[in-house]
């Protein structure tokens, strides 16, 4: 009852409400083993990877509205862009080098095997809704930068400053500090001393630079599954991924 509670009726914040992978599987090969059971009903499961409670309490509400697999996926991360989940998804997270906030977002639909994307949005909040109309309106995979924009526009979405005063604090102290940390290598000046602006040199030797590792050292910020658990049928799966560009930090 106290797992319950605090987890909400099945919406599984894997942070809060397990000890790390051994209990996440532990957890899943319960549900498995319940939702395959004669007898039993369909059993829908919200697994957020990360401690963003928001995300999956918006998708457990579409799941208990009868919305479909795809719906709640969609609005779980779609409410984290809204939260700006980690101070790094949605509007106002972390710049580029030229201090503009772009976003990236996919969708999969696990049933058809259909995915949408868009890489380097600018000007529009909900990356994860245009991915899911480039999924379903157009036989492209992925949009890219202001094509997607333009794109987003002409499909409805409207077009807004991504820009906060958190991002400019960040894009400032960002140029203060030298650029540092940032992403290039192989060229002149040297990048972890100077901004800039930067000309190819010969690659001469692979010496190995210094790496900025932790827990954001990677481009992958939300990943959200939602699993249909059904004994009628095969398990089916919807997949996204909800994807921020981060220039100021190393992947």
């Amino acid at each position: 009852r106290l797992w319950q509670r605090r987890c909400n009726n099945l919406v599984l914040n894997i942070s809060a409400c397990t000890g790390g992978k051994t209990m996440l599987l532990s957890v899943l090969s319960f549900f498995l083993t319940l939702s395959l059971s004669p007898g039993h009903a369909s059993l829908p499961v919200v697994v957020n990877t990360w401690p963003f409670k928001g995300a999956a309490t918006a998708a457990w509400g579409v799941l208990r509205s009868g919305g479909s697999v795809l719906d709640a996926v969609e609005k779980g991360c779609a409410q984290c862009e809204i939260e700006q989940c980690d101070g790094s998804v949605g509007f106002g997270g972390s710049p580029d080098e030229s201090g503009e906030t772009t976003l990236d977002a996919m969708i999969m639909n696990g049933n058809t095997m259909e995915v949408g994307a868009v890489a380097d949005l600018r000007r529009i909040k909900n990356a994860i809704g245009v991915a899911r109309v480039v999924m379903e309106h157009t036989d492209h995979t992925l949009l890219v930068g202001e094509a997607a924009s333009m794109f987003a526009e002409n499909m409805g979405f409207v077009a807004e400053d991504l820009t906060t005063n958190r991002s400019l604090n960040i894009f400032s102290q960002w140029l203060k500090g030298n650029c540092q940390p940032n992403y290039r290598k192989n060229v002149t000046p040297d990048p972890s001393k100077s901004c800039g602006p930067y000309r190819p040199e010969a690659i001469q030797a692979q010496n190995k630079r210094a790496r900025h590792v932790n827990i954001h050292s990677h481009d992958t910020i939300v990943e959200l599954e939602t699993l249909l658990l059904s004994v009628q049928g095969p398990m089916q799966t919807v997949r996204l991924v909800l994807l921020q560009q981060q220039a100021m930090e190393t992947s």
